[in-house]
């Protein structure tokens, strides 16, 4: 088991796909990173010397990622109901935020703009 930016992972994975598991990095970044520091993207974590491996670990700690990525996107789903905004009030009602159906296809926005409803807004009724 490899420790790499807060997480254990298996040596056996590739780091291309090591990568992609922290929240907010896809193949693209994944590819990039891989590519910055000439790593090919089937080399395993377990081939990688301590030195490739920490630079990764310094290359991580520059993104904006897992916890930090997940607060930022909350604080600003909440600035945007703060204000008032249409796309505020979309996600307060788990409606779709970006003009999708709302007839027949809205199943998915319900599901993911879940809100949690606090007590007070429940006494006003």
């Amino acid at each position: 088991m490899v420790f790499l930016h807060s997480m254990m992972i298996h040596e056996s994975v590739p780091i291309f796909k090591a990568l992609q598991r922290f929240y907010g990095i896809g193949p693209n970044v994944a590819n990039r990173l891989c590519a910055k520091l000439t790593l090919y993207r089937t080399a395993k974590l377990g081939e990688l010397s301590q030195k490739q491996l920490t630079q990764v670990q310094q290359e991580l700690s520059k993104l904006t990622i897992e916890n930090d990525l997940h607060k930022s996107i909350v604080d600003n789903i909440r600035r945007l109901k703060d204000m008032g905004t249409l796309r505020g009030r979309r996600h307060a009602m788990g409606l779709p935020v970006r003009g999708q159906r709302t007839q027949t296809q809205a199943k998915t926005a319900k599901k993911l703009n879940r809100v949690e409803r606090s007590m007070g807004a429940r006494r006003n009724h």
